[in-house]
């Protein structure tokens, strides 16, 4: 007669109950996605240059322009999305490594120059708390720009007080 209390062979490969395991190997491996987010195929190559802050410290009320030159350094004319990431550096609570407060597309001619602009206010440094209240903390920000989360060109960092 079949039991409840009795152990049968199934056939499969786990045949006893100490044999069983929770193993989730796809979060153990060292895997990266394929496609980093922001990332895109272009017929033309963009340099990114000349990264000037308006101010590297900035109160609760006040705002900093990040800007910067790109350049089409290809011979046929393309578009490009330039992207502004924030890493917050010392935070109440784990933070992402980067996340995208910014972007702004653009289309250049072969060898032209635009200069683009940012504008980070509190809003943009804020997130959640432990108490879920949407809140800036005071600490040092990491501001980074490029055209993917995984292609940073330029860097720079903001405190805000």
């Amino acid at each position: 007669p079949i039991a409840y209390n009795q152990q049968y062979n199934t056939g499969r490969p786990v045949t006893k109950p100490g044999d069983i395991r929770y193993k989730s190997a796809y979060i153990d491996s060292p895997t990266t996605p394929r496609y980093a987010f922001g990332y895109g195929l272009s017929y033309t190559a963009f340099k990114y240059s000349d990264l000037k802050i308006s101010r590297t410290s900035m109160g609760s009320g006040e705002t900093a322009q990040v800007q910067f030159t790109l350049t089409n350094t290809g011979k046929v004319a393309g578009e490009e999305v330039a992207q502004l990431y924030v890493r917050d550096l010392v935070a109440s609570v784990a933070r992402p490594l980067k996340e995208l407060k910014d972007f702004q597309k653009v289309s250049l001619k072969p060898g032209e120059s635009r200069t683009i602009t940012f504008t980070i206010n509190k809003d943009k440094l804020a997130f959640y708390n432990n108490k879920l209240e949407w809140a800036a903390e005071p600490g040092d920000f990491n501001l980074l720009v490029g055209s993917a989360s995984d292609d940073i060109r330029l860097e720079s960092k903001l405190t805000l007080q």
